[in-house]
């Protein structure tokens, strides 16, 4: 059971952030904000997905224009990022931002983060400071670690905001290297109360980004430190939304959709377990509800596995059993290996409040394992 450390909790466009609250997913579009409908779109979809905070960038003054038509047209919680300008951060304001995305890196005249931030301050506006490795303000000492400036950086603007009585505060220190971004969130969770932020920036593709941010943001979750997320992936934004249910879901700090448990199978394996796990991860992707389901090819961890899911399938030389809750239910042919597994998902999800009730709370006992890399990222929900 992770620990989590009690940060101040803020309000988002009505989605508490810290306090104990559940890990939130957050995400950004990748349109021109320019383009309503494409940028609308894209709110849409990653809302379909779960995201459930949506950052997009304001480069200019027709974005910030753009987002009191975009406002209207979504309902999750949207954060302007701003950089460079402030009066950009005080027109998406007018335009109805639900929160601001603020880089000490590029906005440090006091005067206009003043400005910024009392206007926050009247419309009771949340600003999240966000720090990245490559957009750091010069350091302070020439000894001081890249670790050190994040921190250093962030903690300048917080006791500027403290100074100004602003304390709908949430901060975020990233970088793309793994080791400075862990620790530099480790010494900023000792030093504030307020909500962190984490990712690893510049992440890459999704092979490659993915691992980079389970691990880096793995590892800090594991820690009890970290109130929202953002996968930053090289692709579809909604991937990066999969990406963090899925990192949340191996942790146990979210419930939200199937788990699939599938064996790497080797030479005991007498089926084609690869071609049926992904076929099963397409067909879990229509369901919305938690779920564990196993996908097992060989008689030593194949009839164990399957009887702590859900619903499993342990699979022999042309023949499968399958398990729900435990309990041997059918035997079918290779040929019927799938259309028989997802039968009984679905007289599962049927019958889920009884079935939870067999284990007394309601809790994802056998819940903990989910496949690995996939053809394709498919929809956490």
């Amino acid at each position: 059971m992770i620990s989590r450390r009690m940060s101040r909790p803020i309000n988002i466009g009505g989605v508490q952030i810290g306090g104990g609250a559940p890990v939130v997913v957050q995400s950004m579009t990748k349109t021109d904000t320019c383009d309503v409908t494409a940028t609308v779109n894209q709110i849409r979809q990653l809302k379909e997905f779960g995201c459930q905070i949506v950052r997009i960038a304001i480069p200019d003054v027709e974005a910030a224009a753009a987002l009191a038509t975009i406002k209207p047209l979504t309902d999750i919680p949207i954060i302007a990022d701003i950089h460079f300008d402030y009066r950009l951060a005080l027109l998406a304001i007018e335009s109805g931002a639900d929160g601001l995305r603020l880089n000490p890196g590029n906005i440090n005249d006091p005067n206009h983060v003043a400005t910024v931030v009392l206007a926050a301050k009247e419309r009771n506006i949340p600003i999240r400071i966000g720090v990245n490795a490559g957009s750091m303000p010069k350091p302070r000492y020439e000894t001081q670690t890249i670790a050190e400036r994040m921190v250093y950086a962030a903690m300048r603007y917080i006791n500027f905001f403290e100074k100004l009585d602003f304390d709908l505060i949430k901060v975020s220190l990233k970088a793309f290297d793994v080791i400075d971004t862990i620790e530099a969130n480790r010494m900023l969770a000792q030093r504030v109360p307020y909500p962190i932020h984490l990712g690893i920036t510049e992440a890459g593709t999704p092979t490659h980004g993915m691992i980079r941010s389970a691990v880096g943001i793995g590892i800090l979750l594991n820690e009890g430190i970290g109130d929202t997320i953002r996968v930053s992936l090289t692709g579809d934004s909604c991937d990066e939304v999969i990406a963090g249910y899925w990192i949340l879901k191996s942790l146990n700090l979210s419930k939200r959709g199937p788990t699939l448990v599938s064996c790497p199978t080797c030479g005991r394996a007498e089926s084609d377990i690869i071609s049926l796990a992904y076929a099963v991860e397409g067909q879990l992707a229509k369901i919305d509800k938690a779920i564990t389901v196993a996908v097992m090819g060989c008689v030593v961890n194949g009839p164990g596995e399957a009887r702590m899911a859900d619903v499993g399938i342990a699979c022999g030389n042309g023949r499968g059993v399958i398990f729900r809750q435990g309990k041997q239910v059918r035997t079918v042919d290779e040929k019927d290996f799938l259309s028989a597994l997802m039968e009984e998902v679905d007289k599962f999800k049927a019958a889920e409040p009884v079935e939870r009730s067999k284990r007394g709370d309601g809790s994802d006992k056998g819940k903990r394992r989910s496949t690995g890399g996939t053809k394709r990222l498919k929809r956490a929900d």
